[in-house]
């Protein structure tokens, strides 16, 4: 039999001890520092995540700006704006000490044998040159040596130096006159890296960057060590930033010195390395760095830099000058090499000493370079041309033949009329004449035009006694009387009108009384209140006689004058008066040297002009608004006209000039408005016109002349710019005619009392055999 078993009790289990309930349940506080670190564990993850994706969005952001920076304009490049092209070729205009002078302001070296581009010898009729290459509006002209001759008359012939070939034409490079600088003030000269000096670059990296194509951007190794420098030192005396952060920080950031600032810069430098190639980054460095200040404009670039400081292009630089554009980097204004010249100098020779010791220089070489002064630019002489007045035309011919939105374009060209060395010659002659009329009156003032006979462009203009003074342009804005300049244009109306009038005319010198439609009287004086009864037609036009000037006026119509001027050029209305043939029409100077270059140029009007072509970014040609033209004045008539103008000055009312430059033919006309209230003069030699205004603002009295105000400046101008004599070239349909003193009548040759002056074949019909004037059917058969 089975019997049940019963279950055994088990022990009751002794509870446990303090100790080991210790040490089985855990503390409180760990539990809660447990719980905390697995909360800050999560909120710090969690908060890694934001950060990150904030950087992340932030970098996104970041690259966004950068790439539109440097993947489309890196910067907005001021329109360079250039002087004309001087082009030389036989028989050029230009004399032999023109030629020295023009290289020497474009920065050329003289030597005793040309070596490189850029240097040019001479002797007392050869220049040898070696031209830089540059690039001309209508195409790139590569470096080439030449040797030009000239002779008594200008240029002679112009050879290659290699094979002697003659040239038709040769160019000189324009002179950089200035860059238009528009919203931020900036100012900058873009060369690419092939186009830089290898010695500045390699200096730049020993100097500011020794690691730039090892790092990523940021150099944390260099940004440590300059932190220990600098605690050292107790001041701020090395940086760590590397060229890319550098760039950074000029691109795109202020110059604050904050930890978010700094942070961003660094961001952002990171981006820079990683997407761009290193030679970008370095081009755009090169460009953007910070190298001066020129007055208000900020200096950006080593190109710009080159010519701020030593006044050339920069491939022309020597090593020490080189150097010195590195150095000053660190601090432009610290090192100032004006203020600080010792300054300067130490630390070009710290960059130059570095080279040495990187082995990129020898020992020779850099002692030779440490013992060379540093080379600058005279600092009085300006980097960039001030021309007030010559800018203000460029900038409205600009707004009427290419659109008022060209100067907002990057990296335009305009390429100008304007000749450096006329332009010179007219400011030191306008401050030097001024000075001495001004102690007749102090308030007098002035206004001056120059033109280009051949080109019709603005050689030179002054708008002030003061000529880079910037504000009212007298050569432009003022409309005042303009006297006897407008006699020209009456004598050349009736020479043109057939055989009527010669030179020889007789012209009536009697009192003449007019009346106006009003029933107002008006009765013209000579000058000298005189009457003579009678002068030959050249007599009253050299020494500018207003009555006969009036009867023959009116003789031919004051309408047929106003239509000789206008045709000229003029482009305000012309009251058709009497008063009008004596100058009684408002102008300026600018109006009255289209009118004389018309008379110049064998009477041919072509529309004045200060811009001969303008070229985009990439060097394409823009197309502006033409220049009109047209033949204004019979070519006879005005060589007629031109020869009467070298009478006024050879002895008439501007004899004094003639006496000033013996030898020299000129051609010229002084003016004087009522109560001599203007003066004026016109004039021109073979190469530039001239039309000058002097005067004073409120239209007082000046108590000058033409020939004692406006012809000093003149005068002046030639002694500066040494003038070429005219040459009077024949032209068809002018003969060299022979008139009775007396009456006038053409004569022969042979006949007693005649005088010889040219004439329009059409109108010279000599009397047979010194007797009666040929008939109508003796002209019309050959006599």
């Amino acid at each position: 039999m089975t019997t049940k078993e019963t279950p055994k009790k088990r022990a009751p289990r002794k509870p446990a001890s303090k100790s080991a309930k210790a040490k089985s349940k855990p503390k409180k506080g760990v539990a809660t520092s447990r719980g905390w670190g697995r909360k800050l564990w999560s909120i710090t993850w969690k908060l890694a995540l934001i950060v990150m994706a904030a950087l992340t969005i932030y970098s996104i952001y970041l690259d966004q700006i950068i790439a539109r920076k440097f993947e489309g304009q890196k910067w907005h490049l001021p329109a360079q704006v250039f002087s004309r092209s001087m082009a030389l070729y036989p028989g050029a205009a230009v004399s032999h000490g023109q030629l020295i002078a023009e290289l020497k302001l474009l920065g050329y070296r003289k030597v005793a044998n040309p070596r490189q581009v850029g240097e040019f010898s001479a002797s007392k009729t050869k220049v040898d040159l070696w031209r830089r290459p540059f690039l001309h509006p209508q195409g790139s002209q590569g470096e080439q040596r030449v040797m030009i001759t000239f002779d008594g008359l200008g240029v002679e012939s112009v050879a290659r130096h290699d094979d002697k070939r003659q040239m038709a034409v040769f160019h000189l490079e324009p002179v950089l006159l200035d860059r238009m600088i528009t919203g931020d003030g900036e100012d900058r000269l873009f060369v690419p890296t092939e186009k830089m000096p290898q010695a500045i670059v390699d200096a730049l990296i020993l100097v500011e960057d020794r690691s730039f194509y090892q790092h990523h951007g940021v150099n944390p190794f260099a940004i440590v060590r300059a932190a220990m420098v600098n605690i050292s030192a107790g001041r701020t005396v090395q940086g760590g930033s590397t060229l890319t952060q550098q760039l950074a920080k000029n691109f795109f950031l202020s110059s604050e010195r904050s930890l978010i600032r700094k942070v961003r810069e660094a961001l952002m430098a990171i981006i820079i390395d990683f997407r761009y190639d290193k030679n970008e980054i370095l081009e755009a460095y090169l460009n953007e760095v910070y190298m001066g200040q020129d007055k208000s404009r900020a200096v950006h670039g080593m190109g710009l830099a080159s010519q701020f400081y030593f006044g050339r292009p920069i491939a022309e630089l020597t090593l020490p000058q080189q150097a010195f554009l590195v150095a000053a980097i660190k601090g432009p204004s610290y090192y100032n090499p004006w203020r600080y010249p010792a300054r300067a100098q130490e630390r070009r020779d710290l960059v130059l000493r570095l080279l040495m010791e990187a082995e990129q220089l020898s020992v020779a070489q850099y002692k030779a370079a440490v013992e060379s002064p540093l080379g600058l630019r005279k600092f009085d002489k300006p980097v960039h041309q001030k021309l007030p007045a010559f800018f203000a035309v460029v900038r409205h011919e600009l707004n009427q033949r290419f659109g008022n939105a060209l100067l907002q374009q990057s990296g335009i060209k305009v390429y100008t009329t304007l000749d450096p060395m006329a332009q010179e010659a007219a400011e030191k002659a306008v401050a030097s004449t001024m000075k001495q009329l001004s102690q007749r009156d102090k308030a007098l003032q002035v206004g001056m035009v120059l033109t280009d006979k051949y080109s019709a462009g603005i050689a030179a203009m002054v708008g002030d006694k003061v000529p880079s003074y910037q504000g009212f342009n007298r050569a432009v804005e003022i409309r005042r009387p303009i006297g006897s300049l407008v006699k020209p244009f009456v004598y050349a109306t009736a020479l043109s009108q057939g055989n009527k009038y010669t030179l020889a005319t007789p012209l009536k010198d009697e009192p003449i009384t007019l009346k106006n439609g009003q029933g107002k009287t008006w009765s013209p004086q000579n000058v000298d209140k005189k009457f003579t009864g009678q002068v030959p037609l050249l007599t009253a036009f050299k020494r500018s006689m207003n009555v006969p000037t009036v009867n023959l006026g009116m003789a031919i119509g004051t309408s047929a004058v106003a239509t000789t001027l206008d045709k000229a050029g003029w482009t305000d209305k012309i009251p058709e008066y009497p008063s009008m043939l004596l100058g009684a029409i408002n102008g300026s100077p600018l109006m009255v040297a289209q009118a004389y270059q018309t008379l110049a140029d064998n009477g041919r009007y072509r529309q004045l002009s200060a811009v001969t072509h303008v070229l985009d970014m990439d060097n394409n040609p823009l197309q502006g608004a033409g220049l009109s033209s047209s033949q204004a004045i019979d070519v006879g008539s005005d060589f007629l006209v031109q020869h009467a103008m070298t009478q006024v000055v050879a002895s008439g009312t501007a004899r004094r000039l003639g006496q000033a430059f013996p030898g020299v033919t000129l051609a010229g006309k002084t003016g004087t408005s009522n109560d001599s209230r203007d003066s004026w003069f016109a004039g021109f030699d073979e190469r530039n016109v001239a039309a000058i205004w002097v005067g004073l603002d409120d239209n007082g009295k000046t108590g000058l002349y033409g020939s004692s105000g406006a012809m000093a400046v003149y005068q002046a101008f030639l002694k500066n710019r040494a003038p070429i004599s005219l040459r009077r070239t024949p032209v068809n349909g002018v003969v060299q005619g022979y008139f009775d003193a007396t009456s006038g009548a053409a004569m022969e040759r042979d006949c007693g009392n005649v005088m010889a002056l040219p004439a329009l074949a059409e109108s010279y019909h000599p009397a047979k055999n010194c007797g009666e004037p040929l008939s109508w059917w003796q002209k019309l058969t050959g006599g």
